[in-house]
């Protein structure tokens, strides 16, 4: 009987560090509004903060906690059909959705651009630009699932990403 509470100790014990070490290796995306960057969290530490564009005014990019729930490369631009790769699709060469005001991550994303200039400014409908090199980085290392929280916040990544669970 000894034997037995001993190896369910050494197992649950085991469990337990793999359960937190997942925990850890899970991706984490903060979207600070108030500087207009992105921080990625990875393996419990800031990996890479991105410069970014967001709404034109603070409500049209929405603020909150979300999930990626799609992911396209060279996305399509519905609203003036235009296909995915051309030069003048505003959507820039990746597309990670996320499901912001209920909706299924086809509206609202984390997105390339095809005019680098507007980086780092208040200039979209709702959605987050990136540099199409920085987007695709980030595209390879978010996978479907990953949180994504957006706050205009004069916080730190750190004290979001610890407020968050991220840290």
């Amino acid at each position: 009987m000894r034997w037995i509470l001993a190896a369910m100790l050494v197992l649950s014990s085991f469990f337990s560090i793999s359960a937190s070490a997942a925990a850890e290796t899970q991706p984490f995306v903060i979207i600070n509004k108030a500087v207009n960057q992105l921080a990625l969290i990875d393996n419990g530490k800031i990996e890479t903060v991105y410069p970014v564009a967001t709404g034109v005014n603070t409500l049209l990019t929405p603020e909150g906690m979300f999930t990626v729930t799609v992911k396209a490369k060279n996305p399509y631009y519905r609203k003036k059909n235009i296909p995915g790769g051309a030069p003048d699709n505003p959507l820039g060469t990746r597309w990670i959705g996320f499901n912001a005001k209920g909706t299924d991550g086809r509206v609202y994303g984390i997105h390339g651009t095809n005019n680098p200039p507007s980086i780092g400014k208040y200039v979209s409908q709702g959605c987050v630009r990136m540099y199409n090199h920085d987007v695709e980085q980030l595209y390879e290392k978010v996978p479907i699932g990953t949180k994504v929280v957006i706050v205009y916040s004069n916080e730190s990544f750190s004290a979001i990403g610890k407020r968050y669970g991220a840290l």
